[in-house]
């Protein structure tokens, strides 16, 4: 199972950097398979160590991917030389056990150290689904075709309407003005 979370690093300095990536659990380990280039991946080599964000606050999501908003309050993790979502919900701590190279895709399988709760989960909203799914969508955008990319918004607009909070529908916008900007670029290029 693929679980789609919010994943923290910092560089050497104490520089943060935030992404939207989806984490596997596998016997007490993270595995984490960022794309080349990444900055989550150099950061990893770096510090061997990451954290993961349990979130529902779709806005990360959607603004690290529309570059939006990417500067979201961190504090520093507790056991390793990372940093944490400062308003998530639970984090757990990664240390690099197992670096499998790839020119592509490399595998990092990461021992779980420290676990940490910050604040109970209200439960599942649609919405918050909708733009997590809606953002993946948008980090694929120079892969699809723009029938599909319509035909899925159409579909994730619904549980947009009938659920969402503020915080979901700014994220949505985001996500809509990155799509019609994508496609000015591709008109203009």
């Amino acid at each position: 199972m693929i679980y789609e979370t919010i994943v923290t690093t910092a560089d050497r300095e104490g520089r943060p950097h935030i992404a939207p990536m989806g984490v596997r659990f596998e016997e007490g380990f993270a595995i984490l398979a960022p794309f080349r280039p990444s900055a989550t991946l150099d950061n990893v080599i770096a510090t061997k160590s990451a954290v993961v964000n349990f979130t529902t606050d779709v806005r990360v999501f959607a603004g690290c991917v529309t570059g939006y908003q990417r500067d979201w309050p961190t504090v520093i993790a507790s056991t390793v030389p990372s940093v944490r979502l400062a308003s998530t919900l639970a984090h757990t701590e990664l240390r690099l056990a197992e670096l499998l190279d790839d020119e592509t895709r490399p595998t990092l399988r990461m021992e779980c150290v420290h676990r940490e709760t910050h604040a109970p989960f209200a439960g599942f909203n649609r919405a918050q689904a909708a733009v997590v799914e809606g953002a993946i969508l948008v980090s694929r955008l120079f892969m699809l075709p723009p029938e599909k990319v319509d035909s899925e918004i159409a579909y994730l607009r619904i549980a947009i309407d009938k659920t969402a909070g503020d915080a979901e529908r700014e994220a949505w916008q985001w996500l809509l003005q990155a799509i019609e900007a994508h496609r000015a670029k591709a008109l203009h290029s």
